[in-house]
């Protein structure tokens, strides 16, 4: 399909190819020179920037962003509110040869609601991005990232923690392995017991 009807509930720009049968949610606008490829399923409210490849079997939450020139290959689910920034890359499969055919070996990628993958980052295949994480730009991650994790670097490692709204959070050291911080942004507190941080119950201070 090439279209860029009015008539439609999104909009597809009309140098944009969309392969059926597959679904695209209310109010998603499909930029110049994308392919989005045949099963592949894209929420509601999601901008899809110019030269977007989506391959076969893709699944998009709703209100994602995902920026020029990336390619999200089969495998690769995004939940709700992901950002891709421009030149990201997904992969899926960790040992690919020209000459010899792996399609039955395709990994998993979940990336969880709420994450930041920065521009020409890299996610290689058969990690989870936990929800909320922040991938600094260039960075190259191999292995699951935590929720609220921020990393950056090739390979990435853990540099920090950042908070729903896109602040890094600073945690004070209180009991034992227990440390507390509140966004200096939103006024929402956080918890942190060794490697996990979640949402306090103290709840949100605006």
């Amino acid at each position: 399909m090439k279209a860029a009807s009015v008539d439609l509930d999104y909009f597809v720009h009309e140098s944009s190819f969309v392969d059926e049968p597959c679904t695209i949610g209310k109010n998603t606008r499909i930029w110049h020179f994308c392919h989005i490829m045949a099963n592949s399923a894209i929420g509601r409210d999601c901008n899809i920037g110019q030269n977007v490849v989506l391959s076969p079997g893709c699944v998009i939450g709703d209100n994602v962003k995902i920026q020029n020139n990336v390619s999200v290959y089969t495998g690769v689910t995004l939940e709700d509110d992901v950002f891709c920034g421009p030149s990201a890359v997904f992969t899926n499969v960790v040992n690919p040869r020209s000459h010899v055919s792996r399609k039955h070996e395709y990994q998993q990628t979940l990336v969880k609601r709420g994450a930041t993958i920065g521009a020409n980052a890299t996610v290689v295949c058969g990690v989870t991005l936990g929800k909320y994480c922040f991938i600094g730009a260039g960075t190259v991650v191999t292995r699951d990232v935590p929720d609220y994790g921020m990393v950056y670097g090739n390979p990435a490692r853990l540099r920090g923690w950042m908070c729903l709204c896109g602040i890094k959070l600073d945690f004070a050291g209180s009991d034992h392995d227990v440390e507390t911080s509140a966004c200096v942004a939103c006024g929402r507190h956080y918890r942190k017991e060794g490697a996990r941080v979640s949402e306090s119950d103290r709840g949100t201070e605006r």
